[in-house]
């Protein structure tokens, strides 16, 4: 067997033992069968919140056991076909077998980074805003690509995405957007996007053809479990309804439909107008929690507490990526230096590249972080 194919089972195996242990895969066939006869039992349903838990702890577990007897699987298969194939002088054979591994190895990988989000609501849905910076029409194009990017990403991983606000910009693009994307580690994958993206391109607004440069703010929220107790007494938030812009000519909406809640000792400012102001008030009051938690998530998490605690201004000094599109193509994450010419590609939503270098990033520091306090 040659040396790079040894290799490449090596790697497999290793990426098997980190699954192995992230699942606790002694357990992990027993524990999926508890889960099943809770679910199966009628009386669950009587809970929603906690049905839903079940099913969406059920369905995480039951794809990580799949996963993990399919990689099993197949590297023991195309092992033996490859030793099979050598034995025989079946060329064939061994290059195909050698090729699956590859392969193989690829998806080991990109499971074994998966296994890493297991932060506290890395595995909730989350709340993604978007506001343009400084800078006009620049910028409110820039805020409405971010935007168009992230929805194909969240497509593209079979998440649902909401958009619970959008304000429009003068001339084109948006001032602003506030979506809603649910699916499985959706928080966690996207939790590593919240920053200042700058863009660099010749401007299809300038007549002169000069090049400009466009920052706009991404900020990320996981959406609170209902398991989770957020309380907000009255007196801490006010309620404002405001008319929301609907379609044009005789299907514009003229009622007072959309609501703003202000939580005052935070100042924060939650939105929703794509609904009826009862849903608008219920999707702006989960809005407002999932910030709060946000909150306390970040007191316990001295990283993400320096880089919210540094959000400033949408400008220079403040920005995770930069997206050049002239006179070169790149697109360059700030904190990991992963990089790409391949600039369509990611505001056509190839993002999951980026988000693994950060999560990886993000992993190493507090291994070593780990590592100091036990010295």
């Amino acid at each position: 067997m040659r040396a790079e194919t040894q290799a490449t089972i090596e790697a497999i195996r290793k990426s098997l033992k980190l699954l192995g242990q992230r699942m606790d895969w002694e357990t992990a066939p027993h524990r999926l069968e508890e889960l099943n006869a809770m679910i199966e039992a009628g009386d669950i349903w009587s809970d929603q919140a906690r049905a839903q838990k079940l099913m969406r702890d059920r369905q995480m577990l039951s794809d990580a056991v799949e996963t993990y007897r399919r990689i099993e699987s197949e590297l023991k298969d195309n092992a033996e076909l490859i030793e099979l194939g050598e034995a025989e002088g079946d060329d064939e054979i061994v290059a195909d077998a050698e090729a699956a591994l590859k392969s193989l190895a690829e998806l080991a990988a990109q499971k074994e980074l998966e296994a890493l989000l297991n932060g506290e609501a890395d595995g909730n849905d989350t709340f993604l805003e978007i506001n343009a910076g400084a800078g006009g029409t620049e910028s409110a194009d820039w805020a409405s690509m971010l935007a168009r990017m992230y929805v194909r990403w969240a497509e593209k991983k079979g998440y649902s995405v909401e958009l619970l606000s959008e304000t429009p910009g003068e001339e084109a693009g948006i001032r602003s957007a506030a979506y809603k994307i649910s699916g499985p580690n959706a928080y966690g994958w996207l939790k590593s996007e919240s920053g200042v993206h700058r863009l660099v391109r010749i401007s299809p607004y300038d007549s002169a053809a000069r090049r400009h440069t466009s920052f706009s703010s991404v900020w990320v929220y996981p959406v609170v479990d209902d398991n989770i107790e957020i309380t907000i007494p009255d007196n801490e938030i006010r309620i404002d309804t405001y008319r929301s812009s609907g379609a044009g000519g005789q299907h514009v909406n003229t009622t007072d439909s959309a609501v703003r809640i202000t939580h005052l000792p935070t100042g924060i400012v939650v939105t929703s107008s794509e609904k009826s102001q009862h849903q608008n008030r219920a999707n702006a009051m989960a809005a407002l929690k999932a910030r709060l938690y946000q909150l306390e998530l970040d007191k316990r998490n001295a990283a993400i507490n320096a880089q919210h605690e540094a959000k400033g201004d949408a400008g220079w000094g403040n920005q995770i990526r930069s997206y050049v599109l002239h006179p070169y193509q790149m697109v360059k994450d700030l904190r990991t230096g992963h990089e790409t010419s391949d600039t369509q590609g990611v505001l056509d939503g190839a993002l999951d590249a980026f988000m693994a270098a950060t999560l990886a990033l993000d992993v190493a520091g507090k291994s070593r972080a780990e590592a100091q306090a036990e010295d």
